[in-house]
């Protein structure tokens, strides 16, 4: 799959989200009416590494991250824990390869929130990400009406 493909589904699918592009990045926001400066986030895709994020290799050619940040309750089923924050520049501390491609996994920075990640999903993944996306999407809803 494409990462435009993954943006178009959360922006035709998921009502109330916009795009925005910022910090090398592309994300997806909740932000009904456009009440907050950006929104929340529901998902973002990188494309390349950052100063304080490059444990996947992302400066590889071809290589785009999908992320999204889920429940923690959801993460704990997935993984068995929360892992500790790592240090500035630092990646958490899970048995994960983060240069894999085609599966689901910690984010290698932002698993203490409850991140997960995927390399350049495979049409098969993403279907598996759908839900996931949809939980990222509601939670996002939820964060939305507390800062309003």
């Amino acid at each position: 799959m494409e990462a435009k493909q993954i943006l178009d589904y959360c922006l035709s699918s998921l009502n109330g989200t916009v795009l925005v592009e910022s910090w090398g990045e592309k994300g997806i926001f909740y932000n009904p009416g456009l009440v907050l400066k950006r929104g929340v986030y529901v998902l973002t895709v990188k494309e390349k590494d950052g100063d304080n994020d490059k444990a996947s290799n992302l400066d590889r050619t071809g290589i785009y991250r999908v992320n999204l940040g889920l429940r923690k309750s959801t993460f704990q089923k997935m993984y068995g824990k929360i892992p500790a924050r790592p240090a500035a520049g630092g990646v958490v501390d899970m048995d994960c390869d983060f240069t894999a491609l085609d599966i689901i996994i910690p984010h290698p920075v932002y698993a203490w929130m409850g991140w997960v990640s995927v390399l350049n999903p495979s049409k098969q993944t993403f279907e598996r990400l759908k839900p996931l996306i949809q939980e990222a999407y509601e939670f996002s809803v939820e964060k939305f009406k507390k800062r309003k």
